[in-house]
């Protein structure tokens, strides 16, 4: 049974994809009709996993010359594009504050400060969480914080757990509250999550539009930090209310945690010093560059010096930070799947398609701005909760932001808030990593999850919906 769905899943989408460019049911222009023939084909794949999801972002290689859609130049060229290198930069930094731990001291450190009461240790390890994925993969964060949730949640009682409930809302809110904090981090940086690239990648390739380091954060960093306090409250005071109980176990743990580390190790604080100059250097360029404009430096040469710096710079024993073996630890597969998302963005911008999709939307250009993208930003948070947020960004941000063209608008102020949305859910395992994990641990249930993501979805359209009001 297992070996006939496989086999439906290998060939059910490319059997699709031929029979619309066969039939045209539109009548659309024949390179309109194979870019979508092969975007669905694509979907299809990455919906039903039946190869690895980087593996179908190559697709556009094999399918776009071989249909006439553009050249194998063009169809490769945005495997290199410019934005990938900054992702691997981000991965590089990101690759060295694991080797070493420090992000383990940073999270520790900060738990150390919040209290020792239930609900301030849950706030702790969110805003750990939430931190550390503005700067590594929300699923890297997650795996790193859950051994010290799941060592702080064993010292309870598990014969007492069973009839406290408030042991039980601290164990689900923690592990929850973890996997959420991961995906709300994400938000705020460009870095933080691959559809924030993805999105920044499409905007200047197809639309020849700028987006900083610091122009992003202006918008995300806010955001993010406002739905992480509003998800923490939800969490701890609504969905599953936690009395203001000492827990000085947890809080112990932790201190013992972070004893164990011993005092700073000298890669530790030359890491530190990478990662501290990079971040510096992205907040400052916007500015740097407004008062000097042929200064030289950018946002992708920033991280790529910080990735180099780390195979230079010594580490314990006087080896270097990194090494090559190091680096088969880095998430390749997000770097085709970023070459993927552009390559099949600029077949959509070439072939027509975007103009015939956003043509298609046109007929609700008599809504306000406001309520376009509100109503825009809804469709991208319901489109996430069917496909990776990755593969919504690639689809839908540069018809978003062709739409905002067509209204004499900035995309930018169209796509970031879809972008945005395509980070927001927060319902069902399968949704994002951080949540699959979550869910994998065993103390959570299916309907504890979606009660804590059907509130949080909300919260999150409404937040989206004021943002887009007051800007």
């Amino acid at each position: 049974m297992d070996q006939i769905k496989r086999q439906i899943s290998v060939w059910l989408p490319p059997l699709l994809a031929l029979l619309i460019a066969w039939i045209n049911p539109m009548g659309w222009p024949i390179n309109v009709c194979l870019t979508l023939a092969i975007m669905v084909w694509m979907l299809s794949w990455w919906l039903m996993e039946t190869v690895p999801m980087a593996i179908t972002a190559l697709l556009p290689i094999l399918l776009f010359p071989l249909f006439g859609i553009s050249t194998i130049e063009q169809a490769c060229a945005p495997f290199g594009d410019k934005f990938i290198f900054l992702f691997l930069g981000g991965f590089l930094l990101a690759l060295a504050l694991e080797k070493s731990g420090l992000h383990k001291r940073f999270s520790l450190s900060l738990l150390k400060i919040t209290g020792n009461s239930a609900s301030k240790i849950i706030l702790g390890f969110m805003l750990s969480a939430w931190f550390i994925s503005m700067w590594i993969s929300n699923t890297a964060t997650t795996l790193m914080m859950f051994p010290i949730a799941l060592a702080v949640s064993n010292l309870f009682d598990k014969s007492v757990e069973k009839h406290n409930k408030t042991i039980r809302h601290f164990r689900v809110s923690l592990f929850l509250g973890i996997a959420y904090a991961s995906s709300i981090g994400g938000m705020a940086t460009i870095i933080g999550t691959p559809p924030n690239a993805a999105a920044v990648g499409i905007l200047n390739k197809t639309f020849g539009r700028e987006i900083s380091f610091t122009d992003w954060m202006i918008y995300g960093l806010p955001f993010s930090l406002i739905l992480l306090f509003l998800a923490y409250m939800a969490m701890t005071k609504l969905i599953f209310p936690l009395k203001n109980e000492k827990f000085d176990k947890g809080r112990n743990f932790i201190l013992e945690e972070l004893n164990k580390m011993g005092n700073w190790k000298p890669n530790e604080k030359r890491i530190l010093g990478v990662f501290a100059v990079a971040v510096a250097l992205w907040l400052s360029e916007g500015v740097i560059r407004s008062i000097y404009p042929s200064y030289p430096i950018s946002d992708v040469w920033i991280a790529m010096a910080a990735g180099i710096a780390l195979f230079l710079l010594p580490g314990e024993e006087s080896k270097p930070i990194l090494n090559w073996e190091d680096t088969r630890n880095l998430p390749w597969g997000i770097l085709l799947m970023f070459g993927g998302g552009l390559s099949l963005a600029m077949a959509f911008k070439e072939s027509g398609t975007l103009k015939l999709l956003t043509d298609s939307l046109a007929v609700l250009n008599y809504l306000d701005d406001q309520m376009y993208l509100i109503l825009l930003t809804g469709i991208g948070l319901l489109l996430t909760a069917f496909m990776s947020n990755l593969a919504m960004v690639t689809l839908f941000v540069p018809v978003v932001a062709s739409l905002a063209i067509n209204k004499g608008i900035d995309p930018i102020y169209f796509a970031i808030p879809v972008t945005l949305s395509a980070s927001c859910d927060f319902m069902f395992p399968m949704s994002t990593p951080p949540n699959a994990i979550a869910f994998s641990s065993g103390h959570i249930r299916s309907k504890e999850m979606l009660k804590a993501g059907i509130v949080l979805n909300l919260i999150s359209f409404l937040l989206l919906v004021i943002f887009i009001l007051i800007n």
